[in-house]
């Protein structure tokens, strides 16, 4: 069980298409800072249905995304405070930041 964290664009560079291609459906990702902005696009919806999705809820309120993510589309999408953020990667063997 893997925590993978997101914290740059995916226009920017290739942390979450690189980390899309190694994770497995026991591991969950975790998006924050730019990282968020992938909710807003149909292709990275589809290939972030393969596993557990959270996102700092600060984080995307911060770049106005709230009311912008398409509700449904995202089912495992779980927004998330920092003390969850914190909760979360006590709970899982391993965290890698990309």
């Amino acid at each position: 069980m893997i925590l993978h964290l997101i914290q740059t664009s995916a226009t920017q560079d290739n942390a979450l298409s690189t980390c899309l291609s190694l994770v497995r459906a026991t591991d969950s990702i975790l998006l924050m800072g730019d990282g968020v902005n992938c909710l807003l696009s149909p292709a990275w919806q589809a290939q972030l249905q393969v596993c557990k999705l959270f996102a700092l809820a600060d984080d995307v309120t911060a770049r106005g995304l709230t009311a912008l993510i398409p509700v449904g589309v995202l089912p495992q999408l779980t927004l998330i405070n920092y003390d969850e953020f914190v909760a979360q990667t006590l709970s899982y063997q391993k965290v890698i930041t990309w």
